[in-house]
């Protein structure tokens, strides 16, 4: 029997290595006349997404399904993140190359001009710009993705084979939350990056208990370790798509007093 969360738990799972690649690539310090050696580690980890979303169309051509617009809409995504990440780990290649050679003293260019070290760190730099351009909206294209396939994949009466977990409203906007990469701890208190949403700790811990998340250490400075989905929470999760989406919990501000009319007076 045909799951349509496999292929959703894979992008979620391609979700969360997006969010590290992106923590590890914002930490990356380029120096002049430094070694490339960040620059080269950083090239595997991209070469890993896009080995990832490449091995997410073969799980999608696993899936007996009708190819409605909607999953044609899935493939293209998939496969622009591969082909994004394939761009990105060129470029990083790219700067690397640049600032080894000029360390060698090896003309980068036909015409046999040396690059001067700022010159060579200023174009590894504009470089590792652009990759933190394309990868940036990967967790959150990689998210889109798995909800709408599961999303379609229900509405054509392909069902997930397991249950949703049961979750309060709170724990729902968390663990989505999480998802998106958007949520961080710090001296023990969550940093939400999602606007209109919030998470508390205790939230974070009870989420914890039932094996949904689990925290690794973040290389972002100001954050000491990042909240990922477990392979439960991304089942979890996956099963809840397709399905109306728990209420953001916000702040509950004060009503406003009420304006006392006056009557004017001569």
């Amino acid at each position: 029997m045909t799951n349509p969360t496999v292929p959703a738990e894979h992008l979620l799972a391609l979700a969360a290595d997006f969010t590290r690649h992106n923590d590890a690539l914002a930490e990356i310090r380029l120096t002049a006349g430094g070694p490339a050696t960040a620059l080269n580690h950083q090239t595997s980890l991209t070469q890993h997404l896009s080995d990832s979303a490449l091995h997410i169309v073969d799980v999608l051509n696993e899936q007996p399904m009708y190819h409605s617009p909607a999953i044609h809409a899935v493939y293209a995504r998939v496969k622009q993140l591969a082909q994004l990440t394939v761009t990105a780990a060129d470029h990083l290649l790219n700067a690397a190359d640049i600032l080894e050679v000029t360390r060698a003293g090896i003309p980068v260019h036909d015409d046999g001009l040396l690059l001067t070290s700022r010159q060579a760190l200023d174009e590894a730099r504009s470089r590792l710009t652009l990759v933190r351009d394309l990868t940036a909206l990967g967790t959150t294209d990689a998210l889109a993705t798995a909800e709408l396939f599961v999303a379609e994949r229900r509405r054509r009466g392909a069902r997930p084979l397991h249950q949703p977990p049961a979750l309060s409203t709170a724990q729902g906007v968390a663990l989505r939350a999480v998802a998106l990469g958007a949520v961080t701890i710090t001296d023990d208190r969550p940093i939400i990056r999602s606007d209109g949403v919030r998470v508390s700790i205790s939230t974070i811990r009870s989420l914890e208990s039932r094996g949904l998340v689990t925290r690794e250490p973040c290389p972002r400075q100001h954050h000491d370790e990042r909240v990922h989905l477990t392979t439960d929470g991304s089942r979890g999760l996956a099963a809840t798509f397709g399905l109306p989406r728990p209420t953001v919990p916000t702040v509950a501000r004060p009503a406003s007093r009420p304006t006392v009319a006056r009557a004017a007076t001569r």
